[in-house]
This record gives C-alpha cells, sequence and structure tokens, in this order.
C-alpha cells in the first residue's frame, strides 16, 4: 500500500507544494502540484506619536489560500487519501491569537525596518555571552528575541490580549487544525530556546520581558501534532490527514536532504534568498571561538546545525527587482546566465553580509556606495554586477568554512549545496573553485525532500533520516562541480579578506 504526504514549503518569496509518494517495497518519488509568488508588503504608517515609518507585513490569508489550492491539486491528482501533511517555513516571524482565535493585527515581516536596532537592546537586557551560551544562537535583527522584545516594549497591550503566539508555521497549521505547537528547529532558531535542553529559556523571557504564558509548546520534528479539522477536509474531499511538525524551519529540512556521506567532513549550503552555510553536529558548540565567529547552533533533525546565516540570492533577485522597475520588463534568468560569465573576473568584491545589503531601497545604488566607500572599480554594465556578487558569495562561503574548520577541527572535503541555488552552475563552479574541494549539487528541492522524509518517519515507514539517504539518492541526480583553477581564487581570497578587515575596520 503507497502512503502519500503533501508538503508544503513556504520560503520568504514563494511556496510550493509537493506530493511524495513511498511506494510498498521501498520506492520513493516526488511531484510538484502546486506553486505561487508571494512577498512581504510596504505601508508608510504613523503609530500614537505621529511618528511615520515604513511596515512590512506578510499576507498570511493569500499564503493559506494557496496552500488550500495546494491541497485541492492534490485531490485532483492523487484523490480523497493523503496520509499526512507537514509545513516549513522561513525562521522567523509569527502572530498573536486571541483566547477566541481572532488574529491581533498583521504578521511582520522580518526585514521591517523596526528590527534595525534591537540587537543593541537585547544585549543591554542579558549579557551577551551569558545569552549565546543558553541559545547558541548568534544575533541577527530579525531573531524572535528581537521581534518579541520590540513587542513588549512598543505594543505591550496586544500581548496582554494574546492568548498564544504562533510562529509562522504553526499559523498555519492552525489554520488547517488547531496545532498551535512548534517543533525544535524552528524553536531553536528564535534566540529564546535553550539549546540544550530544547525548552524555552525562562531566563531569556524574563529578561526580555516576554510573557512565558503565550509561547507555544516544543515538539521533536516528526511529531503528529493534530489533523485537519473535519468541516475543513470534507471541503476539500480528504480525509482527515495527520498534521505533522516536521523540520519546520525550512533549512532543516534542507539539510536533513543533503546526500551526506561523512558528516565529520561535508560542508552544507542551503542556497536560496538565504545561504545558510554550516555543517551537522552532535551537540551545540557554544565556546568563545564559536560566539566570535557569529555561528549560530540551531536544532536539526537528531542533530544541530552549525551554520552561519549568509546574504545569498536576495542581492540578486534585488538587483533584478530594481531593473525590472526601471526598465518595465524583469531580466530573466537565462540572460543572467548569458551576461554573468563573461563579464570580467574579480573586478571588485563586496561583503555580502554588510548591513546595507539587509534591505536598501536600491540594491545596485547599495552596491556602488559600497564600492566607492572601499576604493574599488565600479562596474561599467550589468553582468559586471552580478559577476561582483557572484563572486563575493563564493568568496564569503570559503571564509565561513575556514571559521568552521578551525572550529570543529577537521578539513572538509566536500560541499553540498541544496535548494534552490543548486540549479546555479555558476555559482556552484564558483564554490568549487573557491573551497577547492568538489561539490555536489542537489536536490534542487532540497526543503521539500527533507519535509516529506520526516513525514515519512511520523508514520513509520522509515526510522531515521540515515535510513531515507538511499531513497534520496535513488529518486534525485547529484551533480557534481570539480574544482578548477584554485590558485586564481586563493589569490582573490585574500583580496577579499583584506577587504572585509578595511570594511569592518
Amino acid at each position: 500500500m503507497e502512503i502519500k504526504v503533501l508538503a508544503v514549503d513556504l520560503g520568504a518569496s514563494g511556496g510550493k507544494c509537493f506530493a511524495g509518494i513511498f511506494a510498498e517495497g521501498g520506492g520513493f518519488r516526488m511531484e510538484e502540484v502546486h506553486r505561487f509568488a508571494h512577498g512581504g508588503t510596504s505601508f508608510f504608517l504613523a503609530d500614537r506619536a505621529g511618528a511615520v515609518t515604513e511596515r512590512t507585513y506578510w499576507d498570511d490569508t493569500w499564503i493559506y489560500e494557496n496552500i488550500i489550492k495546494g491541497l485541492q491539486a492534490y485531490k485532483r491528482k492523487f484523490g480523497g487519501q493523503l496520509d499526512a501533511i507537514g509545513i516549513d517555513t522561513w525562521g522567523a516571524d509569527g502572530a498573536f491569537l486571541s483566547a477566541d482565535g481572532e488574529l491581533l493585527g498583521k504578521t511582520h515581516c522580518y526585514r521591517d525596518h523596526r528590527l534595525d536596532t534591537m540587537c543593541d537592546e537585547v544585549k543591554a537586557c542579558i549579557d551577551a555571552r551569558r545569552l549565546y551560551g543558553i541559545t547558541g544562537i548568534h544575533f541577527q535583527p530579525f531573531n524572535m528575541s528581537n521581534q518579541l522584545r520590540w513587542f513588549a516594549t512598543r505594543r505591550p497591550e496586544l500581548l496582554k490580549l494574546t492568548a498564544q503566539f504562533l510562529p509562522i508555521p504553526a499559523l498555519f497549521n492552525f489554520y488547517l487544525g488547531g496545532c498551535t505547537a512548534v517543533d525544535s528547529s524552528w524553536a531553536s532558531v528564535t534566540q529564546l530556546m535553550d539549546a540544550k535542553r530544547r525548552k524555552w529559556s525562562r531566563e531569556v523571557l524574563r529578561a526580555l520581558k516576554i510573557p512565558a504564558r503565550i509561547m507555544p509548546p516544543i515538539v521533536a520534528p516528526s511529531t503528529v501534532i493534530g489533523a485537519l479539522r473535519p468541516p475543513l477536509a470534507g471541503v476539500l474531499g480528504l480525509n482527515e490527514a495527520a498534521i505533522v511538525a516536521v523540520g519546520s524551519h525550512d533549512t532543516a529540512s534542507a539539510f536533513a536532504a543533503a546526500p551526506v556521506t561523512d558528516a565529520r567532513h561535508a560542508l552544507i549550503i542551503s542556497s536560496g534568498t538565504w545561504s545558510l552555510v554550516g555543517r551537522l553536529v552532535g551537540k551545540p558548540i557554544t565556546n568563545d571561538e564559536a560566539m566570535a565567529a557569529n555561528i549560530s547552533n540551531e536544532g536539526g533533525i537528531g542533530n544541530t546545525r552549525f551554520l552561519k546565516n549568509c546574504m545569498g540570492t536576495w542581492i540578486v533577485q534585488e538587483l533584478l527587482r530594481g531593473w525590472e522597475a526601471a526598465d518595465g520588463r524583469r531580466l530573466g534568468w537565462s540572460e543572467v546566465d548569458a551576461i554573468t560569465p563573461t563579464a570580467p573576473a574579480f573586478s571588485a568584491f563586496i561583503d555580502p553580509d554588510n548591513a546595507r545589503f539587509y534591505n536598501p531601497a536600491n540594491m545596485e545604488d547599495a552596491i556602488r556606495a559600497f564600492l566607492a566607500e572601499t576604493g574599488q572599480r565600479q562596474p561599467a554594465d550589468r553582468g559586471t554586477t552580478l559577476r561582483i556578487v557572484y563572486e563575493s558569495l563564493a568568496l564569503k562561503y570559503r571564509l565561513v568554512n575556514d571559521q568552521i574548520c578551525a572550529i570543529c577541527g577537521t578539513p572538509t572535503r566536500a560541499v553540498h549545496i541544496v535548494g534552490g541555488g543548486s540549479g546555479n552552475a555558476m555559482l556552484n563552479q564558483f564554490t568549487a573553485d573557491a573551497i577547492g574541494v568538489p561539490v555536489h549539487a542537489g536536490p534542487q528541492e532540497g526543503t521539500a525532500v527533507g519535509n516529506l522524509m520526516v513525514q515519512a518517519m511520523a508514520l513509520g515507514v522509515i526510522r531515521s533520516m540515515a535510513e531515507a539517504q538511499p531513497l534520496i539518492r535513488a529518486a534525485f541526480p547529484i551533480k557534481t562541480f570539480q574544482p578548477g583553477d584554485t590558485a586564481v581564487w586563493n589569490a582573490a581570497s585574500a583580496r577579499f579578506l583584506a577587504l572585509i578587515a578595511r570594511a569592518q575596520g
């Protein structure tokens, strides 16, 4: 008998729904049934003091509507029997719920500029070394520690009305089945969870004045937390499918799908809007070296993801958006692939993680300003601008890899790139050249694959992610990129590191 499950994969710029079919006897296949675009929308609104600020919100109604469309598409293709559904999302944001099930306000987007200075405010409430020692999470504006501290101090009346805070994956599980639990992979990235105990840290919550009563239950990945509500299942023509708390942080699911054979010597990059660069380790590493390198310890599927958040193709996406506004047409990926390789190599570099690239009004202007301030040549055309970004990303991967190798004490012998960015052959080759080891690219839909495999664990189809590896390798072709001329990349890395030191100094 076949087991059929549905993965809902929600990224920061779009969502996808995939059916996963596990055949009796060990076969597996995956099929996309629905895809949609979404994004944050900005408003310019006045607060109680009359100050007008930009506020960015997600349209959770639109996202939910498309989850329903995904379930309808599944029904048309595969019939009315669905064994389980699992939702993974980006690793920030959430909504406030009243006792009557009403959302209290809109769902804020993590790139909202209200968070720009919140890291410093959090550090003023609790010693930074202590906070890192408890949570293992590095300091980023979008952390839920910052977000909930902002609400506690700027919107205290909202928290008084709140019965429960729903992290973004829990919000959609609530819409489908009334479930409010969140899995430890997502809870871990909030900078509010005790990394060793996998529970909310009362010490951190007290320091930030976040009411512990509003925090949802934390469960392990692969826990069945509910089922489709009967009226909704009836409308959809489906059974009351189980709702599984998967690795609901999309990076946890993506890392779980990487076909790694030797975790001690493998670097994993989940490549998309963000590039999450790291390793799978047995337990959190929270020593002074890890903190100084700003490396996080995020919950995995039976392990810990020791990684750093790096700006990914967000920079390219924003360049394309700005050029679309100027031209009236979107530059296609085939055009990007044509103009970038022919541009001059190593003409200039940026630090992709410089704060100016987080959410600028115009990404090209931000890049040109950085180049001017660091005394570098301005790009002559768009192809050169794009090449500067891609080369800088590859060199940042190399820098992070060197930091991780030094802390873990073992060299990297292979890089696994999963997610949408694994389809970018040029960036894959740049990464192999920069780090000097083979790059194995795929599966491209790694997040959905990991999501489906964790559901299979919940249903007893497989017992562990180790048992998932043969299924993943059989179902998805992995393309390997061998390093080429590493000498020129070694020279470029020296220039890049000098630039980073100057920019930070």
